[in-house]
């Protein structure tokens, strides 16, 4: 699937996905360790926001909610009203060099193809501040695949695998890995990242 079929894919299960997840699962608490490690009144960008009921909702009260899904924002605009939000593709922030504090990735990157991974990690580097962390998921396996009735319709996946993606977040400037398991919005396990990007890039 091509961008924009991922998009389309996206517009389709967009209210199916916001019905079908718990937004007060384990990993939605792992916001809450994110939020205390950053200054007063941070600037946290949220990627692949959807309707903001995970993650968006968690973060302070401002805070910049990122979709390239138009009926995605319009969910979240009725969930977090006080959210900046942006129709956009992660591979192209439309944000200023160094204007964010942390950035927010769940369930997200792996839906962009696996080759164009290490430039979306490179790009939230350029929109971080020195210091800056993400806080994503980490995909366990190696795959590139359409999913067909999923949330009843159907989507791409796409990872290089854990190892891969380590090496990419740290190619990238990023530094101070953690990882933790988290439950994620569908009730099974997944692994997050916690990873630090160096100061003075």
């Amino acid at each position: 699937m091509d961008r924009n079929e991922v998009r389309r894919a996206w517009e389709s299960v967009s209210e199916a996905y916001a019905r079908n997840r718990d937004p007060t699962g384990s990993d939605a608490a792992l916001l809450a360790d994110l939020v205390a490690t950053l200054p007063d009144n941070p600037v946290v960008l949220d990627v692949g926001c959807g309707d903001g009921a995970r993650t968006l909702s968690n973060l302070p009260t401002g805070s910049i909610g990122l979709d390239f899904a138009r009926r995605g924002l319009e969910l979240a605009s009725a969930e977090v009203p006080e959210a900046r939000l942006v129709l956009a593709d992660m591979r192209h922030i439309p944000l200023r060099d160094g204007s964010v504090d942390a950035i927010t990735a769940y369930h997200a990157v792996f839906h962009i193809p696996r080759s164009e991974q290490p430039a979306v990690y490179e790009e939230f580097a350029r929109v971080l501040k020195p210091g800056g962390v993400v806080l994503m998921t980490l995909p366990g396996g190696r795959f590139q695949t359409v999913r067909r009735g999923w949330m009843g319709g159907r989507m791409f996946f796409s990872s290089p695998g854990r190892e891969s993606t380590v090496r990419e977040l740290r190619a990238a400037g990023f530094d101070r890995l953690e990882t933790r398991l988290a439950d994620d919005p569908l009730g099974t396990s997944s692994e997050f990242v916690f990873a630090r990007l160096t100061d003075g890039r």
